[in-house]
């Protein structure tokens, strides 16, 4: 796997950005300077993230989500580099 993380990703695995092996791998974002948690999906080249909206659903079940701008870096959780 590549040292940096992927320009984007999401966690929904009916996106076509959904990635299974990345996020076991553990992807952290910190946004405008502040670390977030609630990440769906984010995107460095264009400087958003997408974010849950509380409890709010749509008609399919799916959490609702409100789309950021600001400075995206994604780092590595779990890098455990043996060597």
């Amino acid at each position: 796997m590549s040292d940096t993380p992927p320009d984007r990703l999401a966690s929904n695995p009916s996106s076509p950005h959904y990635d299974a092996d990345i996020l076991e791998r553990g992807v952290g974002i910190v946004f405008n300077g502040v670390e977030k948690t609630n990440v769906d999906e984010y995107c460095v080249s264009e400087g958003w993230i997408r974010v849950t909206a509380g409890k709010a659903v749509d008609r399919k079940g799916n959490p609702m989500t409100i789309k950021l701008q600001g400075v995206v870096a994604p780092y590595w959780r779990n890098d455990n580099v043996e060597g």
